[in-house]
């Protein structure tokens, strides 16, 4: 449960989970078998758990194959790592567990607007990693074309249709689902090296039959809300720049889910400070970084300075986000930027 009487404004970060997933997680924990164990009790659960994964692949209308993972981080390892292609390239602005697991990657950058720049793949069959959504600046890519395509939607999967790529990783806690599960959806298993284990032998360790339950329910019972997500981000931004804010890659296509925005003259860690006192939770950056004192390198791929770059941080909504939350964020942001403006004159 939110603490009482806070806003939260931080669901690109984890967002809480639907009480249908809950339930669905509450049945699993009484299905107590191993899924890969022969006896009656093993193979009821193994029935539970391909249910979830055809259920799942309904919900998000993917024709072809699905392995468990313990989330997206792990799910863009094994595609990163094991599958089947030449040099490895990333954008830019990819999350840094795409960066992690592709350390030697070739490196796409993006220009102001964080559009990734696909003129500098080369090699035989390579594996492209460019994200479906930005976690920082909701900015969407376009398809990548031709390319051996792997699509980070941990941010867009619930929210987007999905691409039309070879992988596709997804996070169940990003929508509504229970955290420490994921998938890798894959066009064709040919294109992946096996290792072995569980899972058609793509990925070993006892399969997570609850936390697959809640995922299946959490897909299943989302509503549409991104149209008036969207009225709340246009809502959003208008008064940040009416306070003097800057809006980060205000003309690119964006999710209406995620705005970073900068706040001049006042850091990043500052203003967390502030809005969290006043009972709001936000970040700078995506949750894996903002506690850290490195900027973000997506803003800096961009082209922003080091200095600008410590002053944006991020807000995100889910389907509980009211306008009448986004108003006391905005009257919070007013009264920080005022009071900055204040000490500087």
């Amino acid at each position: 449960m939110l603490l009482s009487n806070r806003i939260y404004l931080d669901h690109a970060a984890t967002t809480p989970m639907l009480p249908e997933a809950i339930a669905a997680m509450a049945d699993g924990l009484a299905r107590w078998a191993n899924p890969s164990s022969p006896h009656a009790e093993g193979r009821a659960a193994r029935a539970a758990l391909e249910d979830a994964r055809a259920r799942i692949k309904a919900a998000l209308g993917w024709k072809h194959d699905l392995i468990f993972t313990s989330g997206a981080s792990e799910a863009l390892a094994i595609a990163l790592g094991r599958a089947k292609a030449g040099p490895r390239f990333i954008s830019a602005v990819e999350h840094d567990a795409v960066r992690r697991a592709a350390p030697d990657a070739g490196i796409l950058p993006v220009d102001a607007d964080g559009i990734a720049d696909l003129a500098a793949i080369a090699g035989d069959r390579p594996l492209v990693a460019v994200q479906v959504v930005n976690n920082e600046t909701g900015v969407i890519q376009p398809p990548i074309g031709d390319q051996l395509w792997l699509a980070d939607a941990a941010q867009a999967a619930g929210k987007l249709a999905l691409p039309d790529a070879d992988f596709v990783t997804i996070s169940a806690h990003k929508l509504g689902g229970p955290p420490g599960i994921g998938v890798l959806l894959i066009r064709d298993l040919a294109t992946l090296n096996a290792s072995g284990g569980q899972e058609q032998g793509y990925r070993a360790g006892t399969e997570n039959l609850p936390a697959a339950l809640g995922f299946a329910a959490a897909l299943e019972a989302a509503q549409p809300w991104m149209d008036r997500a969207a009225k709340l981000r246009a809502r959003l931004d208008s008064a940040i720049e009416a306070a003097g804010g800057i809006i980060v890659a205000k003309d690119s296509p964006r999710l209406p889910t995620i705005a970073s925005y900068r706040m001049p003259g006042v850091a990043a860690t500052a203003q967390l400070i502030r809005f969290d006192l006043a009972g709001i939770a936000v970040s700078a950056g995506s949750a894996c970084s903002s506690g850290s004192l490195k900027p973000s390198h997506v803003l800096a791929a961009m082209g922003w300075d080091e200095t600008t770059a410590r002053e944006v941080v991020r807000v995100s909504f889910g389907p509980s986000t009211t306008s009448d939350e986004i108003d006391r964020f905005v009257a919070e942001w007013t009264r920080i930027a005022e009071s900055a403006r204040s000490r500087a004159a």
